[in-house]
């Protein structure tokens, strides 16, 4: 079986309508895997209401444990310790401070009394949702949680996996804003990346900082300004821009407040209607295209 074509979108900075456009590609694609890689704030099932799946705990990282019995509270630890997790004076005993911990192990590794113990931290949860639409896998963090980029990876794997078990020819991520540790967990491998972005000045500089990345890693992209009637003149110039760096399309969806009415509501923009959902079809087309003519055969056709 061919594996599941993965396209991965994402945005430069937040607001840019990335979901938005995520949930509207689930309508149209008539059959595939979602995968809500923003985990810091996912918020794809906002959108989609699905039916929620069993959790799985996720664990990205280990802590440390102190042994009060075994403590001879030397100090070693907390003299160790360039986060200032270990807690405590030679006189009351030592403790970990388990949030500042970053389980790094120098603690365990310079007690002379072994009275330091690595434990797992489950950091969050992941699952595997029904939708209207497909199969949704998302996750969400713990509070003041880290390791967002080993649940991203997670998120993904096992999106491409309910894709193979189930025979689904796509995948479609929705990854998260910025350039950080959660993008590139995001990017890895991605058959084609769409950068949506917004007419702005923070819109086109934060677009430029993350095709830098998505150039780094040799992937195929394309460009889609949103809310592009705002500012026509900028939109050109991203639109120039995009082309330059060897964008495969650039596409346009104008202002709707359709949009934000569909999002009121719980739904996708193309259930809800409007312009920008015959806009946003038309950027599906341009996608399905430049993915693989099969692909737009097996996925848009329904």
């Amino acid at each position: 079986m061919t594996p599941a074509r993965e396209l991965v979108v994402i945005s430069g900075k937040g607001g840019t309508g990335k979901t938005s456009v995520v949930a509207a590609f689930a309508a149209l694609a008539g059959g595939a895997v979602l995968a809500d890689c923003d985990v810091d704030a996912a918020d794809l099932h906002l959108v989609l209401n699905p039916e929620l799946g069993a959790e799985n705990e996720f664990s990205g990282r280990r802590r440390a444990i102190i042994d009060p019995e075994a403590c001879t509270a030397c100090g070693r630890c907390a003299d160790a310790c360039r986060f200032a997790a270990v807690l405590g004076a030679p006189a009351d005993g030592y403790a970990i401070d388990t949030i500042a911990c970053e389980g790094c192990e120098l603690c365990r590794r310079v007690c002379p009394a072994d009275a330091i113990r690595m434990e797992p931290v489950v950091n969050g949860a992941w699952m595997v949702s029904e939708t209207r639409f497909g199969p949704l896998v998302h996750a969400r963090l713990g509070v003041a949680e880290d390791n967002s980029g080993k649940l991203v990876t997670l998120v993904r794997n096992e999106a491409r996996s309910v894709a193979a078990t189930r025979g689904l020819p796509l995948v479609i991520v929705d990854g998260s804003p910025g350039i950080g540790c959660p993008v590139i967990a995001s990017l890895a491998g991605a058959d084609l990346v769409l950068a949506v972005t917004e007419p702005t000045v923070s819109g086109q500089h934060d677009l430029d900082r993350v095709l830098q990345v998505v150039r780094r890693f040799r992937l195929p992209f394309a460009v889609c300004v949103n809310k592009a009637d705002l500012n026509p003149e900028l939109t050109t110039r991203i639109a120039t821009e995009a082309t330059a760096a060897g964008a495969e399309f650039m596409t346009t969806v104008d202002y709707d407040p359709a949009v934000t009415r569909a999002q009121v509501a719980g739904t996708d923009v193309i259930s809800f209607g409007g312009r920008a959902a015959a806009e946003i079809t038309k950027v599906w087309e341009a996608v399905g295209a430049t993915l693989t003519p099969s692909l737009e055969g097996e996925v848009l056709d329904g």
